[in-house]
């Protein structure tokens, strides 16, 4: 993690925020557990914002700058750091995605984003924002694609995906699309070898995790925490015992989903399905 001594203030927003949250704490002679007892959070935490590994919270910048008595100087400063190219909903968690050195991900409907082809991201974008103009839905997708590229970088995350066989069955796109989705699904699996998949048949009946999305990231330094994602917004989960239910939830679907190799067994039988006939769900 970057030190506050070793960082350029003005290399963007964020480090910014940080640097001027550093100078405020230490011109009020604060530590940075004394100033996290403060305002509800730990010293950890007040690090991580200050070394800029964490978006700043608007609620949180509203109660430092009434601790340091700095107006409201850090939260225009928050305004500014929290600037996205995702939702703002998603933003924190696809800030986290990018220091995790393991996610582990449940997709109950949707192939996660990490994933995705351009065409099925724009099937899910056209469907999800019927109403946007096409360079709107354009600037969605070359995001997604951006992000995608985590998975090829040299501090690539392990990736462990457990997906629904439901996905396999919704012809996101049409038929083209998704022989071209679940193709790259096996690729992905087969030339990354710290991307592993698994599907959840239909079998398996319900389990905890049957109508939400769920993402599970571990790091070197900082606590685990949970994303979970539904239509048009989503949650962070840092409670410890929570993320630990979480947890134990997801070693459960992990242990009822298919082996990795019968998943990509069935992945590549329904690839074939969208090649050979109309699909029917």
């Amino acid at each position: 993690m970057p030190q506050p001594n070793d960082l350029d203030p003005y290399t963007d927003p964020r480090s910014f925020y940080g640097s001027e949250l550093r100078r405020l704490r230490e011109a009020g002679g604060h530590s940075q557990e004394q100033l996290g007892e403060r305002v509800f959070c730990s010293g950890a935490y007040i690090g991580q914002l200050e070394g800029a590994t964490r978006r700043p919270q608007l609620d949180l910048s509203k109660m430092l700058d009434g601790v340091l008595g700095s107006g409201e100087h850090l939260q225009r400063l928050c305004r500014l750091a929290r600037k996205s190219k995702v939702a703002e909903y998603f933003a924190d968690a696809a800030d986290l995605q990018q220091r995790a050195t393991a996610i582990s991900q449940f997709g109950s409907m949707l192939v996660p984003g990490l994933l995705q082809t351009e065409g099925y991201a724009r099937a899910l974008t056209c469907g999800a924002h019927p109403f946007a103009a096409q360079s709107v839905i354009e600037g969605h997708v070359s995001t997604r694609m951006e992000r995608a590229e985590l998975l090829d970088s040299p501090t690539a995350p392990v990736f462990w995906v457990i997906v629904h066989e439901a996905m396999l069955r919704v012809p996101v796109g049409g038929r083209a699309v998704m022989h071209g989705q679940l193709t790259h699904l096996l690729k992905a699996a087969h030339a990354r070898p710290h991307v592993v998949l698994q599907v959840m048949p239909f079998s398996a009946g319900p389990h905890p995790f049957l109508n939400t999305n769920v993402s599970l990231m571990d790091f070197t330094d900082e606590p685990p925490v949970v994303y979970t994602e539904g239509s048009y917004t989503g949650q962070l989960v840092e409670e410890p015992a929570l993320v630990a239910q979480f947890r134990s939830a997801y070693d459960l679907a992990r242990a009822a989903a298919l082996s990795p190799e019968a998943s990509l067994a069935l992945i590549e039988s329904a690839a074939k399905d969208y090649t050979t006939h109309d699909h029917h769900t």
